[in-house]
């Protein structure tokens, strides 16, 4: 996963991300609910949770957005 863009602030919180972080992120932005990140990505469900819980969103709404606007996109 990598980010494409957008300001500066982004791009920090963007890159302290790990891989699987990345990985999660972008399916949250694809509309996928918990469960269906978890069995994507092959995670126990409480693992997927720590990833999302990492990623430091308010709102699911936000990684949605940032998938839309192609600030995270699949590599």
């Amino acid at each position: 996963m990598r980010n494409t863009g957008g300001s500066a602030g982004c791009d920090e919180r963007l890159s302290r991300l790990g891989a699987r972080e990345h990985e999660v992120l972008v399916q949250v932005g694809a509309g996928l609910s918990n469960s269906e990140i978890a069995a994507t990505l092959h995670l126990a469900e409480a693992t997927m949770k720590s990833h999302l819980g990492r990623i430091e969103l308010r709102e699911r709404i936000q990684a949605v957005v940032a998938y839309e606007s192609r600030l995270i996109h699949p590599a």
